[in-house]
């Protein structure tokens, strides 16, 4: 993965089993300036996209519950073959075993659901910096 200086030059692969909630984070992500945009509507398909096309992707932002294949069960995966892929999770969930267990899965970031444009764009920051260490 190269280094990424600004938003225009993000891959970012989306993985939300609800429709409107990818069109609404593409739009976001689209007027923060990325334009190299993927998605996939569940962990498994995620993991069939990376398959053939993880050098493409800088960064995932993967929503918690989603059926076939969860988030966290994604993330498992992921790390097992690339340790280092900054990953946000997105969910509804606030509570504590939730977060506890996002985190020894090694998820990068976590952002509550409803969020802003403001709200991704301070997490994407945060992992873009950790992406320049």
């Amino acid at each position: 993965m190269g280094q990424v200086k600004d938003f225009n030059d993000l891959k970012v692969l989306i993985v939300e089993d609800q429709h409107e909630a990818r069109a609404m984070m593409r739009n976001m992500l689209m007027e923060l300036g990325v334009n190299q945009i993927f998605d996939a509507p569940d962990g498994r398909d995620a993991l069939v996209f990376l398959d053939s096309a993880f050098d493409f992707v800088d960064m995932i932002i993967c929503d918690w519950n989603m059926p076939n294949m969860d988030g966290v069960e994604l993330l498992r995966q992921l790390r097992s073959v690339d340790p280092d892929i900054p990953f946000l999770m997105v969910t509804g969930r606030g509570d504590m075993e939730s977060v506890v267990e996002a985190k020894s899965s090694g998820v990068t970031g976590y952002i509550r659901k409803p969020f802003s444009a403001k709200g991704l764009e301070a997490k994407i920051r945060i992992m873009m910096h950790r992406m320049a260490e």
